[in-house]
């Protein structure tokens, strides 16, 4: 299906066919062909995509932006989404997707996302996600998701869920966390607990805007975030922690770096980083108050033994994104020729 340029009815009547079509997870591949122009979807959200082997192709990463603008006061991790994926294999290229939620004017929170994940085997391969708090969320507890040469942005838990993600070569971007560039950015807000593996940052850069930042905190249960072969380009705003110590609701992390450079190619990986995660619950008993304190110490540092253990191989198995990807390249090429 080509979609004319700039008509976003077009585009929604697209995904609807596409869900009808593809009803079934054995359908045949069907590909939604979008040439470079600006999609506005204004205050609509969530505009769901159900169907199964449905493949978005844009023109450009640059040059096809799909938008949505929600009101400030409807703002929520599940009600802002400019796509709710819940099908199987389907895949996403050459796109920017940018929710344009008034964030510095939405008080304590902006949650605003770009995908919200409860499908699985999704794939984006140069897919840029613009906005600020929840930019991405894999939400399927058993999902497994694959990113290759895409961009994040945002501010404070952009990147979260759970599930077992592999973010390969991406471009991490952390904005002002306030108007004025005060406060400190988390960049993943994982709460893989149900998966082996969770979030999987390998050969990532971040580029730091203003804010200090840090690489992940604990949403819940017992995440895990791993960064290898990062590099920093201002390593110096990086908290010295390098993870939120304090987290959300839980203190079990496994949360590691290996081979962290800087922008020259220099390994600054601290020979040594020991982080004790605490959490304070407050329970009221009557006219008591009921204090705990829960913690946990590791090192976060990883060893290369371990590190060599993360590869598309052991985390997927028999499910090999890398080589979908080229595939699809060859195909969507010879497609894209008529939006030309």
């Amino acid at each position: 299906m080509y979609i004319p340029k700039n008509n976003v009815k077009a585009l929604l009547t697209a995904i609807e066919l596409a869900n009808k079509k593809n009803a079934e997870k054995d359908s045949k591949p069907l590909y939604i062909l979008i040439p470079d122009g600006f999609y506005d979807l204004g205050a609509t959200v969530l505009t769901k995509i159900t169907g199964h082997n449905i493949a978005m192709i844009g023109q450009s990463m640059d040059g096809t932006i799909i938008q949505n603008k929600p009101d400030v006061k409807n703002e929520g991790i599940s009600k802002t989404a400019i796509f709710q994926n819940r099908g199987t294999n389907n895949y996403f290229q050459d796109l920017t997707l940018k929710n344009a939620l008034d964030y510095y004017a939405a008080g304590s929170a902006g949650r605003a996302v770009t995908l919200q994940d409860k499908g699985t085997h999704t794939i984006c391969n140069r897919v840029r996600l613009l906005s600020y708090q929840d930019t991405y969320y894999s939400d399927n507890d058993q999902g497994v998701h694959y990113l290759q040469d895409s961009e994040i942005h945002g501010t404070v838990d952009f990147v979260c869920g759970d599930g077992d993600v592999w973010f390969e070569r991406c471009k991490i971007v952390t904005e002002k966390r306030t108007a004025d560039g005060s406060g400190r950015n988390v960049i993943a807000a994982p709460k893989t607990s149900k998966t082996q593996w969770g979030y999987i940052f390998n050969h990532c850069t971040v580029e730091n805007i203003v804010s200090n930042f840090e690489y992940a905190r604990g949403w819940n249960g017992t995440p895990h975030c791993i960064w290898l072969h990062t590099t920093l380009l201002t390593p110096e705003r990086l908290n010295p922690t390098r993870f939120d110590y304090h987290g959300m609701n839980t203190v079990q992390n496994d949360f590691k770096e290996y081979g962290t450079m800087d922008a020259q190619g220099r390994d600054i990986t601290p020979n040594t980083n020991v982080i004790t995660y605490t959490m304070t619950k407050k329970k009221q008993e009557g006219d008591k108050e009921i204090v705990t304190e829960s913690n946990y110490t590791d090192e976060t540092i990883l060893g290369a033994e371990r590190a060599a253990t993360y590869t598309i191989e052991n985390v997927f198995g028999n499910w090999h994104p890398d080589k979908i990807i080229t595939k699809m390249e060859r195909k969507t090429q010879k497609l894209l020729k008529r939006l030309k």
